[in-house]
C-alpha cells in the first residue's frame, strides 16, 4: 500500500475511487514539477477541518525550496487560507502578493483537483473537489526566462487548468512503463489543435535527427515529419498516428536508422475541446538494447533449466531401468532411491524453465514431489494420504533444489518405514515469516524404533542439507499418536525473499 493510501485510510478520508484519481495524478507529479519549475505539494481534507500532505515533488528543472518532505504533515498556517479558499470555491487561487519561506520570496498557487467520473460512454465531473495541489515558486533568481522556461510553464499552466476541471489526468491514457518513460527535460514538443509544432526542445530536436530528420520542427506538421522518417518502413506503430497529431494520451515507439525514440502525448484541452498537445520524446535506444538482452538472457536460462530437467529425467530413466534388471534386492532399493533423489531435483528445474525469475512457487513443486511418494507407496503396499497445510510460499532456486530433496526424503522415508504395508496419513505443516520458514511432518506410522534416529544415507543427506546447504535445524520426534514428527526451521537470510 502506497504512502498516500497509508495516510489518507488512517485520517478516515476520501473514497477508493478519490485515491485511485489521486494515484493516477501523482504518477505525473514530476512531470508536472518540472514543467512549474516549483515545488508541489498534494493537500487532502482531514475531517477537522484541515489539510494533510500526502505527495510531495521536488523540481529537477530548478532550486528546491523545500528540503523537507511535507508529507504527512498537516499544512502550515500561513497557507491554509489560500489552499481552503480554492477546495471551497473549486477555482485556482493564485497569493495576492509574494510569500515568504525561510526568508526566500514565493508564490503560492492553490489549485483545486477535481475527479471526472465515467458514466457510459460520457464523463461527468462532480462539483467539489477532492484535494489540493499548492504550487511553490521561488522568486530570489530574478532574471529573463528563456523561451523553454516559458514554454514549460505555459504547458503546467494547461495542465493545472485541466486538473481543476477534471480533464487531467486522463482516464484513456496508457499505464506508465516501468521504465524509460519520457520527461519533460529528455524532449519536449507544443503542437497546436492541428498538429503542426510551436515550439521543440533542443533535445527533442536532437531526438528527431537521430532518426534521420534533418530541418527544424517549428513550423512542420509532426505528423508528416514521422511520414518521412518512416518512409518505407514496413513495421510502424499502429498507435502512431493518433499521438504524432496530438489526438490521444497514448504512446508510440519511432524505430529510424538504428534509433528508438519514445513518444508520449497528452493532449490540451479547454472546456472540453482538444487546443493542442504536449508531446514529450526520449531517445530509448540504450534502454531498448538492454531489454532485449535481459529477454535474450531470461530465454537462455530458461532453456537450460529445461536442459538440465531433461537430463536429470534422462539419468532417473536409466537409473530405473537399471533397478529393474539388478538381481540384489539391496542394489535394487539404492538404485531407485537414487531414482527418486534425481527426480524430485528435476521437478524443481522443470518449474524454473517455465519462468521469468529464478523463484520458484513451492507449494506447487512440493506437490509434484508427494507424487513421487505415491509411487514409493505403491511399491511397497502402503496406502497413503498425505496432506499438505499452510503454505510454502515462493522461495529462491537456492533454497528450492535443497528442500525439496530433502522433503522428499523425509517423506518418503515416513512412507518407506513408518507405514510400510498398512494405511496411513502423512500430514506436512508450513509456516512462513518474513525472517523463518517452518515444517511439521508427521505420520501415524510406527515411529522411532526406541527413540532411535536412523544413521543410514537418507538421514545423512537430510541432516547435510538441512542444515549445511540452508543452515536451518532439524528435529526428530515421536509423535502424540505413536508416529513420528519431524521439525524443521529455515532461516530465510536474504530479504528479497517474497513471501
Amino acid at each position: 500500500m502506497s504512502t498516500l493510501s497509508n495516510i489518507m485510510e488512517s485520517q478516515g478520508i476520501g473514497s477508493a475511487a478519490d485515491i485511485e484519481w489521486l494515484h493516477m495524478l501523482i504518477g505525473d507529479w514530476q512531470l508536472i514539477a518540472d514543467l512549474a519549475f516549483a515545488d508541489i505539494v498534494l493537500w487532502a481534507p482531514t475531517q477537522d477541518g484541515s489539510f494533510v500532505a500526502v505527495s510531495h515533488a521536488r523540481p529537477s528543472s530548478s532550486a528546491t525550496l523545500f528540503y523537507r518532505d511535507f508529507v504527512g504533515q498537516k499544512i502550515k498556517a500561513e497557507w491554509r487560507a489560500q489552499v481552503g479558499e480554492a477546495y471551497e470555491t473549486a477555482s485556482i487561487i493564485e497569493s495576492s502578493s509574494p510569500a515568504w519561506y525561510e526568508e526566500t520570496p514565493t508564490r503560492v498557487r492553490a489549485v483545486p483537483v477535481i475527479r471526472r467520473v465515467r458514466q457510459g460512454s460520457t464523463d461527468s465531473a462532480p462539483s467539489s473537489p477532492i484535494a489540493v495541489i499548492s504550487l511553490h515558486t521561488n522568486l530570489s533568481e530574478s532574471r529573463s526566462p528563456s523561451r523553454q522556461e516559458m514554454t514549460f510553464n505555459s504547458c503546467a499552466n494547461d495542465l493545472f487548468d485541466m486538473i481543476a476541471s477534471g480533464d487531467f489526468p486522463d482516464l484513456d491514457a496508457a499505464p506508465s512503463p516501468r521504465r524509460g518513460a519520457p520527461r519533460a527535460t529528455d524532449g519536449l514538443i507544443r503542437l497546436d489543435v492541428d498538429g503542426v509544432v510551436t515550439f521543440a526542445s533542443p533535445n527533442a530536436l536532437s531526438a528527431f535527427n537521430r532518426i534521420g530528420f534533418a530541418d527544424e520542427l517549428e513550423g512542420e506538421s509532426l505528423a508528416e515529419v514521422t511520414t518521412r522518417v518512416l518512409t518505407g518502413k514496413i513495421n510502424v506503430d499502429e498507435s502512431l498516428p493518433v499521438v504524432v497529431t496530438g489526438r490521444a494520451p497514448w504512446r508510440a515507439d519511432i524505430e529510424a536508422r538504428g534509433v528508438t525514440v519514445s513518444l508520449r502525448t497528452i493532449p490540451i484541452r479547454h472546456l472540453g475541446e482538444r487546443t493542442g498537445a504536449i508531446v514529450l520524446c526520449r531517445d530509448v535506444t540504450e534502454l531498448r538494447h538492454q531489454e532485449m538482452e535481459l529477454i535474450t538472457k531470461d530465454a537462455t536460462i530458461r532453456e537450460i533449466h529445461h536442459r538440465v530437467k531433461n537430463n536429470l529425467q534422462t539419468v532417473a530413466s536409466l537409473l530405473r531401468i537399471q533397478a529393474r534388471r539388478t538381481q540384489s534386492d539391496e542394489a535394487r532399493e539404492a538404485l531407485t532411491q537414487a531414482m527418486r533423489r534425481v527426480a524430485s531435483i528435476a521437478v524443481v528445474h522443470d518449474t524454473l524453465s517455465e519462468g521469468l525469475t529464478q523463484n520458484v512457487d513451492f507449494d506447487d513443486v512440493f506437490n509434484r514431489v508427494l507424487m513421487l511418494s505415491a509411487e514409493v507407496a505403491a511399491i511397497h503396499g502402503t496406502t497413503v494420504h498425505p496432506r499438505l497445510t499452510g503454505s510454502f510460499g515462493v522461495l529462491p532456486s537456492g533454497y528450492a533444489t535443497p528442500l525439496a530433496l530433502a522433503l522428499t526424503e523425509l517423506v518418503t522415508n515416513a512412507v518407506e518405514h513408518g507405514l510400510a504395508g498398512r494405511e496411513g496419513t502423512v500430514v506436512i505443516e508450513a509456516n512462513r515469516s518474513e525472517e523463518l520458514l517452518t515444517v511439521h511432518i508427521v505420520d501415524n506410522g510406527t515411529g522411532l524404533p526406541e527413540g532411535a534416529i536412523g544413521d543410514g544415507l537418507g538421514t545423512q543427506i537430510v541432516k547435510t542439507l538441512i542444515q549445511g546447504e540452508l543452515s536451518g535445524s532439524i528435529e526428530w520426534n515421536a509423535a502424540a499418536d505413536g508416529g513420528t514428527d519431524v521439525f524443521i526451521e529455515i532461516p530465510l537470510r536474504f530479504a528479497n525473499v517474497p513471501e
